[in-house]
């Protein structure tokens, strides 16, 4: 049963402006429906929520912002998702994040629906022929095209903003084309999540946005500080911004795996610097950071996962350890060594649930869900040659070729090693057949 307007104003005994300014300012727990006409239908569920403003506002005289904390309208009180209610919006979903992403989801989780949004309309074909249109929808569409970003993103719950230009040498011959997509793009996405009441956003970022020595990396700063400042823009409407920051993943397009890969045919492995270091995760990792952030956010946070770093030497030897390894030179915009957490970033940092959580300084932003977070001491920072855990060599090649892999060549170079015992064998048999008995006495003697 849904009520006009003035029944509501009856019940609660309040002016109907004041029904729909409360309608304006708590958007999330007073929805009516509307007519054809254009005229408002309130629920039960409206009219009771109004209730319970009223109460708040008039009797115990709370202010808008101290109300929607209450009725958990504020950026506190975030559970677990239930993601067969969600639908999301995935940019860049063509990329290899996004195929991960949308493999775990459809096997783990079965959300409501995937919308891919992305330029390429090849890759969205071969991602339509993988996994079908019964959770993924494919809009074509760039990140920089407002208007239409802001189409997609209607009536979607969660959006993930994996869609950026990422090849440095790219961004560096191509500068204001990286300051379109990943400067650009973000605030679009700030304006179409808030515009059309999306519940949380969270932005994929990358290492090389702390300390940027390239112009990828200031980039990619830059879009991390406009998510994280997005939160100050959403208002009433509840839209919650977070990002999550991490390294190196194995078996993505920017990987250096393929490169050594085509190299060790050549019998020659490039490296730029023999004490290069850098963190690993894998494409489960990634995804798995995602999630959980997405549980954990109030918005605002930067969530960077708790994971193992290696020498690129070591890489190399995993990858080709018959090649030789030539000493190239580090490269424009190349560093050493990646940062995940500086030390400035790291007084505002906790552990919690098994990574870390770097919090806005912000007066407007509330700490609730993180009071059981550990902080970190003095001095903290996070980088990839000071770290607590490293990969060997045998661990970088049971993640790069999997442990299946390693048992199957094993099991082959021992099937390969009995066949030529066999042969050698037989040909032993046939040796002494052929020589004839006077010879095989002197060769005896």
């Amino acid at each position: 049963m849904t009520y006009r307007i003035q029944k509501v104003s009856d019940k609660l005994e309040v002016p109907r402006s004041t029904i729909r300014y409360w309608e304006k300012e708590f958007p999330q727990l007073v929805n009516p429906k509307r007519t054809n006409g254009g005229q408002r239908r309130y629920s039960e569920q409206d009219i009771g929520n109004l209730h319970k403003i009223k109460n708040l506002l008039h009797h115990k005289n709370k202010t808008i912002d101290e109300a929607r904390i209450v009725l958990k309208q504020g950026n506190a009180g975030i559970g677990k998702i239930d993601w067969q209610n969600q639908s999301i919006l995935l940019t860049g979903g063509t990329g290899s994040f996004g195929k991960h992403f949308c493999k775990i989801m459809i096997e783990k989780y079965h959300p409501k629906v995937i919308r891919i949004y992305s330029r390429d309309e090849l890759k969205q074909h071969e991602m339509r022929q993988t996994f079908g249109e019964e959770y993924i929808r494919y809009f074509i569409g760039d990140v920089r095209d407002a208007d239409r970003l802001r189409r997609a993103v209607e009536g979607v719950d969660i959006v993930i903003h994996a869609a950026a230009l990422k090849q440095v040498p790219a961004c560096e011959y191509n500068p204001l084309e990286a300051v379109k997509t990943n400067i650009h793009g973000a605030q679009n996405i700030i304006d179409a999540a808030i515009d059309t009441g999306v519940k949380k956003v969270m932005a994929l970022s990358t290492d090389k946005a702390v300390n940027p020595v390239n112009l990828y990396g200031a980039t990619k700063l830059c879009a991390e500080k406009i998510i994280v400042q997005g939160n100050s823009y959403s208002g009433p409407r509840g839209t919650k911004f977070s990002c999550v920051r991490y390294g190196n993943v194995l078996g993505s397009r920017g990987s250096v795996i393929p490169v050594f890969n085509e190299q060790k045919k050549t019998g020659k492995i490039t490296i730029t610097d023999k004490r290069m270091t850098r963190f690993w995760l894998t494409l489960d990792q990634a995804v798995e950071l995602v999630l959980d952030g997405l549980n954990y956010m109030q918005g605002g946070e930067t969530f960077v996962p708790k994971i193992p770093s290696m020498k690129v030497m070591d890489l190399a030897k995993a990858v080709a350890p018959e090649c030789e390894i030539e000493i190239i030179g580090i490269r424009p915009g190349e560093k050493l060594h990646e940062v995940l957490i500086t030390e400035e970033e790291g007084r505002n940092t906790v552990v919690y649930n098994g990574m870390y959580v770097i919090l806005p300084n912000y007066s407007w932003w509330e700490r609730q869900n993180y009071k059981t977070g550990k902080g970190l001491p003095d001095g903290f920072k996070y980088t990839s040659n000071n770290n607590d855990e490293w990969l060997t060599v045998d661990d970088l090649r049971k993640i790069i070729y999997g442990f299946d892999q390693l048992e199957n060549d094993a099991n082959k170079l021992a099937t390969t090693i009995h066949q030529l015992n066999e042969k050698i064998i037989l040909n032993m048999l046939n040796a002494e057949e052929l020589i004839p008995e006077t010879g095989h006495q002197e060769f005896a003697n």
